[in-house]
């Protein structure tokens, strides 16, 4: 695997995610990021046996962009504690299949997930097993019909972007799962990590990692990018 390291040190590994890819090892059988960033670290540090890496956080297969684990238990616990805690903050790009109407806002909803599915609905507040979303969105650009927006999750549920942007009525470019007409050419969706910025676990410093939108039409001719 072609992995393109963002940052490297003894607690933390960042990594750019291909769309496609899933973080961790599923039941489809497919090659993960995580078998990918073991192989990097056995690697290139010449390291005996099985090699530690923490996972602490995730995207959907279908979504690229930056990807953070810990290569210690101590790096591992401290950046979960991050997540958990609200201060890691994440940056999403999204390119929606049709026209955001608001320049911008705050989406916030309650999420319930159907797990023999794998899907989420937004549901009344205080119903039985559901979560609180909040989602900050800002408009960049409009061309041909779709939207190009910053997306800030305030919360991290499972696949609360997707949702969010759904719910304006503006699923994202490939996500038939919410609403989007047609697939990508590769299958991906729209939603692109741009960046994270987090304490780093041990030192008393932001750990800051980015990484541009993959090479591919959906991304190219935004004026914004």
């Amino acid at each position: 695997m072609d992995l393109e390291v963002l940052h490297c040190c003894n607690h933390v590994l960042g990594v750019s995610k291909p769309a496609g890819l899933p973080v961790v090892p599923d039941e489809s059988g497919d090659p993960s990021l995580f078998d990918g960033a073991k192989a990097y670290l056995k690697r290139t540090f010449e390291k005996p046996g099985d090699v530690f890496l923490g996972v602490v956080h995730r995207l959907d297969r279908p979504v690229s962009g930056v990807v953070c684990f810990g290569r210690t238990s101590k790096g591992a616990a401290r950046l979960s504690e991050s997540f958990r805690a609200g201060v890691a903050h994440k940056t999403y790009l999204a390119v929606t299949s049709r026209p955001v109407g608001a320049h911008e806002g705050v989406i916030d909803h309650w999420l319930l997930k159907d797990t023999t599915r794998n899907t989420v609905r937004v549901v009344e507040p205080g119903t039985p097993g559901a979560k609180r979303a909040e989602t900050r969105f800002q408009r960049l650009e409009d061309r041909r019909g779709e939207s190009l927006v910053r997306l800030t999750p305030i919360t991290g549920r499972s696949h609360q972007l997707r949702v969010a942007m759904a719910s304006l009525g503006a699923p994202l470019c490939g996500d038939l799962r919410y609403g989007a007409a047609e697939p990508l050419p590769d299958r991906s969706v729209a939603l692109h990590a741009l960046s994270l910025e987090l304490p780093h676990p041990t030192r008393p410093e932001t750990v800051a990692l980015r990484v541009a939108p993959p090479p591919l039409d959906i991304w190219r001719g935004w004026r914004e990018l």
